[in-house]
């Protein structure tokens, strides 16, 4: 059986240490194989970068997992996105933090790496992992047709280190809009529970609806909020971005799992994990 790939982008910074830890904690229970990359803008930075590189995969040789280190030439913004269908990496753990880091990696640049791949992303900030993994994912369900795309790739994670999901919807006043909000619970619902995953459902406010996701996920201690990320099509001075900022570099450091819309079907399957 092929082995599952994560990728780690790494800066050198302690915020790339962090996802990196993140990262084995994922990889362990299915023996994945993480590759540790590193982007320089010319030639003459590889053998320095190199030698950095095999300094912080030589600190996590005890994890006995298979970590790769690798050095590109190229743009952070273009090569993340290439080298992961390359590897047909299943997700890219990435540290963000603020404006004195690796190329400005802060919300909209972080959403902007995203954006250039297919494969879904775990953001993470200073909040470290616990060695149990996930053991609480929050899901905010709204009214686009693609937020249920996320719903297997969060199920995969759940299993893998036996989570509590925790969904929370708008509560939307309009009877139209209700009674899709219900049907979206109902799904969900039947949908984790076939998995044999618990899951709770919540209603919170629509206006603000993300700092209300953040409140509740603030409220449970979760190590996780899964998105999605809606503006693969028109991110370049698109304003719509705001939602998918906050939450990925929201106050309480929680980490979050990003992932694109793609095409598929009405449930956008994935086969992340299978």
């Amino acid at each position: 059986m092929t082995k599952k790939t994560f990728i780690v982008p790494h800066d050198f910074t302690e915020v790339a240490d962090n996802a990196l830890e993140h990262a084995i904690a994922t990889a362990k229970p299915l023996q994945a194989v993480v590759y540790v990359l590193h982007v320089v803008p010319k030639e003459k930075h590889i053998k320095d970068a190199e030698q950095k590189l095999a300094e912080i995969v030589s600190k996590y040789t005890a994890e006995g997992l298979e970590l790769i280190p690798t050095v590109r030439v190229g743009s952070i913004f273009e090569d993340i996105g290439e080298f992961a269908a390359e590897h047909h990496a299943e997700l890219i753990f990435m540290g963000t933090h603020g404006a004195h880091g690796w190329q400005h990696i802060t919300g909209s640049y972080a959403l902007k790496v995203i954006t250039s791949s297919s494969v879904p992303f775990i953001i993470i900030q200073e909040k470290g992992v616990k060695p149990s993994g996930y053991d609480d994912i929050v899901v905010p369900m709204d009214l686009h047709k693609e937020t249920k795309q996320k719903l297997a790739i969060v199920a995969n994670l759940a299993t893998y280190f036996n989570s509590r999901v925790h969904v929370i919807t708008p509560d939307e006043s309009d009877e139209f809009l209700r009674h899709q909000v219900l049907a979206n619970i109902s799904f969900a619902n039947k949908f984790f529970a076939d998995r044999g995953i618990d899951v709770t459902t919540t209603l919170a406010p629509s206006s603000g609806f993300d700092k209300e996701v953040v409140k509740h996920a603030v409220s449970l201690d979760a190590d996780l909020i899964a998105i999605m990320n809606l503006n693969r099509s028109n991110f370049f001075g698109s304003i719509t971005a705001n939602y998918e900022q906050y939450i990925i570099t929201n106050d309480a450091k929680i980490p979050a799992l990003v992932v694109n819309p793609i095409d598929l079907n009405p449930y956008g399957q994935s086969v992340l994990f299978s």
